[in-house]
């Protein structure tokens, strides 16, 4: 392949973790949706408004009311003459050095505010002294360059056209700063991404620290939008329209290294010294010791990009990238590609198409949900919780098994000490087995310096029963975290087990799937600290927790652990204690409908096809078999005999449970619905599973391709609003986040309440009603979507 562009992440993904501003969300393909216990729970109080827009919280929790900005407006001082910079230095050398500092934040992001002042800036310090020789753009928050732009700038605009005259003025910014014909340097130290990597790009030199904390990017796309100000057109200019299409269409970072191979940055330092060196370099092109000049391309993509038939197919195979990986679904990819051909064929009116497109973009429903996404995961950052939480240094993790190794990995990452802790030897080598390798993969992939991945190994003490001073550890512990198998008498000895050794102030936590959090609570000496913390697997990518409190239990230990899993850097929702939880009780009757629509004579091949189309990340039947069959089953079979009632039935899980008994458990065994080639590394559906399948089936219904979409997704989103009905979730904005990062419900959707929204939810009600007609009562919405479409009220507010 001439071009190899992993847009996967823009399409086929769950959220991997929170980013700063400008960072927004990572979709990441989601391989197992349920852990190996399935137990969600979902529910961040974020206001005392329980349908509380997700604009008004945002608002609450980021930015001053229009009263507060009215009684404490910036007010120029001698000492600090600008509200988003520090006062300008001018060195001997003519130096002039622009320092970043965005007011009462810990990161600097791209705003109108900050904008307009910038242009007052460079008119009274810049433009017309003829004393600046040249000029550094540094930041004064270590470690921050500029996260990026602010988006809820966008978001609170109501006509998205009014955007091309706002960029537009952004644009004569920079072109005016490059008028004053002065080198520009960049001192990047922190993150650099977005519109901060857009501002770089206007300068003529980059210094950037080798910093962990640096990287340089451009994640429009994963918000539905594109790079505005410039970064289409002048991304390719210095890096090749390869690697620039690669940045722009998946949204991923670059580091520090990678990004002075690639031309992005002119010069790699320490972090304590990423200014000086900039000024240094100003000094230089001042001077002329340093002469700019372009990377120059090898001769493969003088070849590629620099000739019309080399050209031509670099853009069919990235066409054909983003169609594979987006089904068509986001439109953002496409427009990103229109803009940089358009660049390249028209250049006088390239800036001015591309602030269009962005425009165009922002006024899409899937940008409005993507950010929807963002913005709730920034709500989801605050701790709910009245109470103050324990300080948390040392966690126990009762098992080392898949589940136990994830979480201790994610815990000593952040610097806490691990107890783990199994039966045998041989169990705990495997568990640190499994983390040592995932820091080796980081390692290697520079995602991580040996420096860190030694201190993570000395982070993590193994013990087994037999070890003499386990007890003496556990006596230190602050936390622990308990994943071992699904039995509430072993749990409840655990709990009576640990209670007699660790301190007064010890949480513990439950990773349980299946088992209330109540039982396990039921005579234990501290009830009160007593918690459910519900992971995904894989533990270090899967992005959701979901805590969840019993009735028991207190402020304190549910502060606490919230702040364990954010700091591990998780996106923590809060449920009730109730079968399956949030999550997994969404999937019970998606799960049911599976099956009833196998039954009803759809190929698997066509169920899988349909699902992802409407924008799931992997088919309903590739996902049971990723999962393992046995697990599906089990959550199944959990949530019939559970309280959903009517809502779990319509169809048969006895088509699950006959293939375990055939030993048919998915990929893991080599054969599920599908049979797995290791050497061709493919999937297909043997003849006997084919069999089998013509028996389960009872009548052929020949169902197209939006009926078993609408058949199957609805199940999903009714019972979500049904959680939301009996308060198992506080609000649509925690729904929408649990679904789309637990399960990787199609996030240019937005999650299921946005969706409704967006569909409109009397014309839900209406096509469920056919189908409760046409199918059964299971398909009967909820009192909620009654409600609400009866009404006409929306779930979310613009």
């Amino acid at each position: 392949m001439l071009v190899k562009i992993a847009t996967g992440r823009v399409a086929a993904a769950t959220l991997r973790r929170a980013s700063t501003r400008a960072l927004a969300v990572e979709l990441s393909s989601t391989t197992s949706t349920f852990s190996s216990n399935f137990a969600p729970k979902t529910s961040l109080s974020l206001s005392t408004a329980r349908f509380q827009s997700t604009a008004a919280v945002q608002q609450q929790q980021e930015e001053p009311t229009a009263a507060t900005e009215s009684k404490a407006p910036f007010v120029s001082t001698p000492e600090r003459q600008y509200e988003h910079f520090t006062n300008v230095e001018v060195t001997p050398e003519g130096v002039a050095i622009i320092r970043f500092d965005c007011p009462g934040k810990k990161v600097n992001a791209i705003s109108f505010a900050l904008a307009k002042e910038a242009e007052q800036l460079w008119k009274k310090e810049v433009e017309n002294n003829p004393n600046v020789k040249a000029v550094v753009f540094s930041s004064a928050k270590p470690g921050m360059f500029i996260a990026g732009a602010d988006i809820f700038d966008i978001k609170r605009i109501e006509d998205k056209s009014e955007l091309v005259g706002l960029i537009e003025e952004g644009l004569h910014f920079f072109q005016n700063m490059r008028q004053k014909g002065v080198p520009l340097v960049c001192a990047i130290d922190g993150p650099c991404l977005g519109g901060g990597l857009e501002w770089t790009m206007w300068c003529d030199y980059r210094v950037a620290s080798d910093s962990p904390k640096t990287k340089l990017g451009l994640p429009e796309v994963k918000l539905g939008l594109l790079p505005g100000f410039g970064g289409t057109q002048n991304l390719h200019e210095l890096v090749g329209i390869q690697n620039a299409m690669d940045m722009m269409l998946t949204g991923k970072d670059v580091r520090p290294d990678k990004a002075k191979k690639m031309g992005l940055v002119d010069l790699v330092v320490a972090p304590q010294s990423v200014e000086s060196a900039a000024i240094a370099s100003a000094v230089d092109l001042i001077n002329g010791k340093i002469k700019l000049k372009k990377k120059p391309k090898s001769l493969m993509n003088r070849l590629i990009e620099d000739n019309p038939l080399g050209r031509r197919m670099m853009w069919n195979q990235v066409k054909k990238m983003v169609d594979k990986n987006t089904n068509g679904n986001y439109p953002a990819p496409y427009a990103i590609m229109q803009c940089v051909q358009h660049g390249l064929d028209s250049p006088k009116t390239k800036f001015q198409n591309e602030r269009e497109q962005f425009a165009k973009l922002a006024a899409t429903p899937e940008s409005e949900a993507l950010i929807g996404i963002f913005d709730g995961m920034t709500q989801m950052k605050k701790n709910p919780f009245t109470g103050t939480g324990n300080p948390v240094s040392t966690v126990a993790v009762m098992g080392a098994g898949l589940m136990g190794a994830g979480i201790g990995q994610v815990t000593a990452e952040k610097g806490m000490t691990v107890l783990l802790k199994d039966r045998n030897d041989e169990a705990i080598e495997r568990g640190e087995s499994y983390m040592r390798g995932n820091w080796d993969k980081k390692l290697k992939r520079k995602r991580m310096t040996q420096f860190q991945h030694n201190i993570n190994t000395s982070n993590v003490v193994g013990l087994t029963d037999d070890s003499p001073t386990w007890k003496e550890h556990f006596a230190k512990a602050d936390m622990v975290i308990e994943a071992v198998f699904e039995n509430l008498d072993l749990k409840k000895k655990i709990v009576a087990d640990i209670e007699s050794v660790t301190p007064e102030h010890c949480v513990f936590a439950t990773n349980t799937s299946a088992i209330p959090i109540a039982s396990i609570a039921e005579g234990a000496k501290r009830p009160e600290n007593i918690i459910g913390m519900h992971y995904f697997s894989p533990v270090p990518s899967m992005p959701l927790l979901e805590i969840i409190p019993h009735d028991g239990t207190s402020e304190s230990t549910k502060a606490t652990a919230f702040d364990v899993g954010t700091k591990q850097g998780k996106t923590v929702i809060t449920v009730k204690d109730v079968p399956g939880f949030y999550v997994n009780r969404c999937l019970g009757p998606f799960l049911v409908e599976v099956s009833a629509v196998v039954r009803d004579g759809v190929p698997l091949e066509t169920l899988d096809k349909a699902i992802k189309k409407f924008g799931m990340p992997v088919g309903p039947v590739t996902l049971a078999d990723e999962v393992g069959v046995d697990v599906v089953s089990h959550v199944a079979s959990f949530l019939s005999d559970a309280d959903l009632g009517v809502r779990m039935e319509g169809g048969d899980i006895s088509l699950m449970q006959n293939m375990i008994g055939k030993g048919w458990l998915g990929k893991k065994a080599g054969q599920g619905f599908y049979t797995y080639d290791k050497k061709k590394k493919g999937k297909s559906v043997s003849p006997e599973v084919k069999a089998y399948l013509k028996d389960f089936v009872q009548n052929d219904l020949k169902l197209d391709e939006k009926e078993i979409q609408d058949r199957v997704i609805s199940r999903f989103v009714n019972e979500a609003a049904k959680c939301l009905e009996d308060e198992i979730i506080d609000n649509p904005v925690v729904g929408d986040i649990g679904l789309v990062f637990g399960t990787g419900f199609a996030p240019f959707r937005g999650g299921p309440f946005r969706y409704l929204d967006q569909m409109g939810v009397s014309t839900y009600v209406d096509r469920m009603n056919f189908f409760a007609d046409k199918y059964g009562p299971q398909f009967e919405p909820c009192q909620l979507l009654k409600d609400y479409a009866a009404t006409n009220k929306k779930f979310h507010s613009k």
